[in-house]
């Protein structure tokens, strides 16, 4: 019997996994895939979440620093702004293999298995995994991303109904590409982020529209074909080698409004809700949302009283509260930038006032996180 499971071991998993051990809980991480392994993720870490990473005494020397965006439109007018707060360029591959051996070190429990379905009794859940394995506990974290097969199980709307986005990622040679710059760049149909990991390489991760993307079907074609237009891509493209054997995917990505917590299980990071990468703040989100979770099972387990509808309400509040502003910011810049002729207008409004794109970036990136 546990006091958490957290369904899924990615950066929300892992961090309330390490938050919860160090209070003394008992808790286990159900994730599919041993560590270390790759992602489809823009890998770019808002620095707003440091403070609580090191207070976990989770260390990022490796990381790269970054310090300015640059925007390009599909026509390749370009501008470059200096980020108030800075981030960090790393690797998915890094970042959760560096939380999964803090949690191993404080003994968290980890099995690597697909879960299947999970039930609520009224005091406790009972979790059943591919393998015929069965866990109980108290409370139940879902932790597990952008989509799952748990989804079905719990009947979530957003599951049932066909997404027109493909995720694509890979990482790239490119010794030209300066360290402390993250480029956002739009297409026809789509968007792309380019930024430096730890390791050095570049990271290019990409948005398109299945309407877009079957007019060719191949990503190698598509890249030359399509992304290339943009002028900005097109160079990086032309003058770079691929690292990985082939690109990762994600189909069915779908942006449509989530709850917090299904069920009774408090979902975090994407499973609770996919912010459009525009914000650049995924990675932050899913570490900031273990953070409120974890904080309020704490008091919640330790409480004479404790009261589950009391702690959803409170979760899901605090949810709103913290990432709704984002999200909301989020949907309506991506309108902006698939729309060649907004994106156009927006260049325009942003080029002749940075303050105003100083003002979109505040929108979309939270403050250091409190300790």
């Amino acid at each position: 019997m546990y006091d958490v499971i957290c369904i899924g071991g990615g950066l929300a998993g892992l961090t309330a996994s390490i938050h919860l051990k160090r209070e003394g809980f008992r808790v286990l991480v159900l994730e599919k895939e041993p560590y270390p392994h790759h992602k489809v993720c823009g890998e770019y870490l808002s620095k707003e979440v440091l403070p609580y990473l090191c207070d976990l005494g989770v260390e990022l020397p490796d990381a790269v620093e970054i310090d300015t965006l640059e925007f390009s439109t599909s026509k390749g007018r370009t501008l470059q702004i200096e980020l108030p707060l800075g981030a960090l360029g790393i690797s998915r591959f890094k970042l959760d293999h560096t939380l999964y051996l803090r949690a191993l070190s404080l003994e968290v429990e980890f099995s690597f298995c697909a879960v299947t379905s999970v039930d609520f009794n009224g005091l406790s859940f009972c979790v059943h995994t591919h393998t015929g394995q069965s866990y109980s506990s108290t409370y139940v974290l879902g932790t597990y991303g952008k989509r799952s097969g748990i989804d079905h199980y719990l009947d979530r709307p957003f599951i049932k109904k066909n997404s027109p986005w493909l995720a694509v990622k890979a990482h790239y040679s490119y010794p030209d590409f300066p360290s402390n710059l993250v480029g956002l760049h739009s297409f026809e149909g789509g968007y792309g982020g380019l930024s430096r990991t730890e390791t050095q390489a570049v990271n290019f991760c990409y948005l398109v529209s299945y309407e877009h993307f079957q007019q060719i079907r191949d990503i190698e074609q598509f890249n030359k074909k399509i992304a290339a237009r943009n002028p900005r891509l097109r160079h990086f493209l032309e003058k770079a080698e691929m690292l990985f054997e082939r690109p990762l995917t994600i189909a069915q990505v779908s942006f449509a409004s989530k709850k917090p917590v299904v069920n009774h299980l408090l979902m975090c990071g994407d499973t609770a809700g996919l912010i459009h990468p525009l914000c650049g703040n995924g990675m932050a989100m899913a570490i900031h949302s273990a953070k409120l979770a974890s904080e309020l099972l704490c008091d919640e387990m330790r409480s004479k009283n404790p009261d589950r509808t009391a702690l959803e309400k409170e979760y899901t509040a605090q949810w709103k509260h913290t990432f709704g502003r984002r999200m909301r910011t989020g949907r309506y810049l991506q309108r902006l930038l698939l729309s060649a002729s907004a994106s156009e207008l927006l260049f325009n409004l942003v080029s002749g006032s940075p303050g105003t794109i100083r003002r979109i970036i505040k929108r979309t990136h939270g403050k250091p996180v409190a300790i």
